[in-house]
Formats: structure tokens, sequence, C-alpha cells
């Protein structure tokens, strides 16, 4: 059974990993879903290397947005991504947050941005139900040098999640809470060893 929300830092980093690997989801239509999986990571064509590209390592949150892979045709596909844990540090260490905050003045924002191919950004995790919640899950939007890392070097694995995502979607839509959970992946805290500041 996972934590409960009274239990969870406002901001918090928590996913599926192990000694080499983090865990991120993304959501995506047919072809390039199956392109991915035949090929161990993305291909361009059909995926975009010049757009930024938003992983996320929290499975409820993922499911919110792509209303658990039934929302559209572009977010059908559930894919989960075996990332490095050394990509996903380079990625945090290299992060600027995807809106000012009262740490630093609009002018220093601006300029961490243009210089940053990475975006952090929090937003409310998301229960079974997928309303939000009070404490945060994080998004990170790669872009440059970043997807290109993350298409070519950070990818270790990827998985097609889609037939578990419905599985406990038609769960939850049944009432049955107790087991939806025990199908949910197993998130933990997740502790970054990069000093700059995130939270």
């Amino acid at each position: 059974m996972p934590v409960t929300p009274s239990n969870i830092p406002h901001r918090q980093i928590r996913a599926v990993y192990d000694a080499h690997t983090i865990r991120v989801y993304q959501a995506y239509c047919d072809t390039i879903a199956d392109t991915a999986l035949a090929h161990g990571t993305f291909i361009s064509p059909p995926f975009k290397m010049e757009r930024m590209t938003w992983v996320k390592p929290s499975f409820l949150w993922m499911m919110y947005r792509a209303g658990w892979g039934f929302k559209d045709a572009g977010q059908k596909r559930i894919l989960a991504i075996d990332i490095s844990r050394e990509g996903f540090e380079w990625a945090l260490a290299n992060g600027c947050l995807s809106h000012a905050d009262e740490s630093v003045s609009q002018e220093q924002w601006l300029t961490l941005k243009n210089n940053s191919p990475v975006r952090i950004q929090w937003d409310p995790e998301r229960d079974l139900h997928l309303q939000p919640q009070e404490h945060r899950a994080i998004q990170i939007g790669l872009s440059k040098e970043a997807v290109q890392l993350y298409v070519h070097q950070w990818i270790q694995r990827i998985t097609d999640v889609t037939p578990l995502a419905h599985s406990i979607c038609k769960l939850v839509q049944e009432g049955d809470l107790v087991k939806a959970w025990e199908m949910m992946p197993e998130e933990r805290e997740y502790l970054p060893s990069t000093e700059k500041p995130l939270l």
C-alpha cells in the first residue's frame, strides 16, 4: 500500500528505481510507441528531437495527463522508460524551474532559463481518482542537448504499461481501490545527489 499523503512532504521526488536506473513515464501515439519499443529508444522520425519532451516519475500524474490512455490518440500508449540514474541526476543538476519563484529575481530566472536545456516543474500529485493532492510530483522537460542525451545515452529499457494502466483504471471504476493500489508501481522517495536546490 502506498504511503498516505500526510506522510509526504510538499515537494518530493518519488519513483520506481534501483541501483542503476530510475523509471519515468511518457504517453504517445501508436507510431511513436511501436517504433520506440522495437528499437529500445525513441527514433526520429516519428519522435521529434527538436521539441521539449516531458518525463514524469509519477505513474498517477501520467495517468491524469493521459486519462489512463483513453484521453486521445496521441497519448493512448503509456510507456515506462528506465533511464540511467546518472542521466536523471544530470537533468536535475542542469535544470531550471519552469516559473520564477521568490528565491531569484525575474532577470536571474530568465538568464537561467535561457541557458538551461532542462525545465523542472512541480504539479499537484494525483490520487486513484486523478484528483489533485496537496503534495507535488516532479515533471522534467528535456530540450536541446538533454533530448539528445536522453535518447542516445540515458534510456536503458522501454516497456509498454498501457495494459497495466487500463487494468488499474477498470478497478477504480468498479470501486475496488484496494486491488487497484496493489497493482500500482511501488514508488519510493528518491534522494538526488545534486546539491542544487530544486525544492
